[in-house]
């Protein structure tokens, strides 16, 4: 990929470890709103891997799977990534606090507000404490985006990659296999 799971991921596991609440996680000190449940796990699974195996407590949260499994890991989660359906279940539910949270990250944002999710976007930044870093990433910088970034975010920075990627970066490979394989 591009890296930029990185780019949240590394801050916000040096800031847990700066913190020494990794050992007895008792609520998540770190969100990440993700619009897919592919993407949730895909993430999820990055922390765990820049992480080395250190057992953080990272706890995927999406539909599709028992809720009950994710309302009892939340309890052991110092990093939540989660889709904004589920989470406001969660939070419906009494499950789920974000009082502790200390890092927020809006991950594709853009298409969380193609998906609908504006509401419950809003919803969960409502409850999470208003002294908290805020990250959004974004494909694109539509007006939603602009209006969404200047209604949550305090003195924010904006960082732009350049539009094009150079070929010579690029490497694609393709398997054929048979439907069995």
């Amino acid at each position: 990929g591009t890296g930029k799971t990185a780019a949240f991921a590394l801050p916000v596991l040096q800031l847990l470890a700066a913190s020494n609440e990794r050992a007895q996680p008792k609520s998540p000190r770190a969100l990440v709103l993700a619009p897919t449940r592919e993407l949730a796990v895909q993430i999820a699974q990055e922390f765990v891997k820049f992480s080395h195996g250190k057992h953080l407590g990272v706890t995927p949260i999406y539909g599709g799977v028992s809720i009950g499994e994710q309302a009892r890991r939340i309890a052991r989660t110092n990093i939540a990534v989660g889709t904004p359906g589920r989470l406001i279940d969660l939070l419906n539910r009494g499950a789920l606090k974000l009082n502790t949270i200390t890092t927020l990250v809006l991950d594709e944002a853009d298409r969380m507000l193609d998906m609908g999710f504006i509401k419950d976007i809003e919803t969960i930044i409502h409850k999470v404490p208003k002294e908290r870093q805020t990250l959004m990433f974004s494909a694109t910088l539509a007006k939603e985006i602009v209006t969404l970034s200047r209604k949550f975010l305090k003195d924010p920075k904006h960082v732009q990659m350049a539009a094009s990627v150079k070929p010579e970066l690029l490497h694609q490979t393709y398997y054929q296999t048979t439907a069995d394989q």
